[in-house]
């Protein structure tokens, strides 16, 4: 259950000399719980998202990068947490480790399924993560990291809010319809974590910025990527391409993608100098994606 811990608004710290602008208010503080559901991912079919090739390989194209993802976003949390005298603060800080940690593991299963399938992603993976350790880590101070951690952490809660309201799991093979709302409840309970981290580190408008821009590129770099392997392997022609978006949209009953509901929106909602991820005040969806993905603590 999404439990309220602090429900009086706490202001952050104004910002320091030299920054474009003070921090946004500190938004209520919610328990984050870590759990550990099991998944039979045997029971998966290759298409496993109403037998869309497309559909399917556009969620493993993003669901691939998670187990480094996520331990990328805990390591620089991680590396400021000495930094943080806040002690409800440092509570949800290692709550959000659990969390993603979890998320990772259970990513790394799903990798593996994807390999018992037929799929050939290490190359991929290998490339990625060599990317993530030689240039984000390597050549990136420890806040920028941060900061694009605060960032890839409103993406994906917008795509977690998605999930509830788009229906968009709605023809998903169950085991992964039952993985994605989990890790989908999660996600909106930790989404203000590592942004309260960077507020308390650098509130600096500029740094935040400047942590969207490294989210968004190589989010949407590695995504489009992955999802193009993915499927050149299943050989689709553009004809079938072209049919499979077409009763792709035609689910969705709009003509918002993804470029528009999760890199649009959260790009405009990032910007606004006074946003803080709690302002979009949604975490009863947690509680209600985690009785439907059949998940209690």
């Amino acid at each position: 259950m999404v439990t309220r811990m602090n429900p009086t608004p706490t202001p952050a710290p104004a910002a320091t000399a030299g920054t474009a602008t003070a921090a946004p208010a500190q938004g209520p503080r919610h328990t984050i719980t870590p759990r550990k559901p099991k998944f039979a991912f045997d029971q998966v079919p290759r298409h496993w998202f109403g037998g869309s090739k497309l559909g399917t390989h556009i969620s493993n194209g993003v669901n691939m990068l998670f187990p480094q993802g996520e331990r990328f976003f805990v390591r620089s949390v991680n590396h400021f947490l000495d930094q943080i005298d806040d002690p409800e603060l440092v509570a949800q800080a290692r709550g959000f480790f659990g969390q993603e940690g979890r998320h990772a593991s259970a990513h790394d299963d799903y990798n593996d399924m994807l390999r018992a399938q037929g799929y050939r992603i290490d190359r991929f993976l290998a490339a990625f993560t060599w990317f993530g350790t030689n240039v984000t880590e390597r050549l990136m101070p420890p806040e920028l990291r941060l900061a694009a951690t605060a960032a890839a952490e409103h993406f994906t809660a917008i795509m977690a809010e998605n999930a509830f309201h788009k229906q968009i799991l709605s023809v998903a093979h169950p085991t992964m319809k039952s993985l994605l709302e989990w890790h989908a409840a999660e996600e909106i309970e930790h989404k203000s974590v590592a942004f309260d981290v960077l507020q308390r580190v650098n509130p600096s408008y500029a740094l935040r910025v400047a942590g969207l821009a490294v989210a968004a590129s190589q989010l949407a770099a590695w995504w489009v990527i992955g999802t193009t392997m993915l499927l050149v392997q299943d050989r689709l022609t553009l004809a079938e391409l072209r049919e499979e978006r077409r009763l792709m949209k035609l689910h969705r009953k709009d003509d918002e993608g993804i470029a528009k509901r999760v890199f649009a929106r959260g790009i405009r909602e990032y910007l606004r100098r006074d946003f803080h991820p709690a302002n979009n005040d949604n975490f009863h969806l947690a509680e209600a994606l985690l009785r439907r993905a059949g998940v209690t603590a």
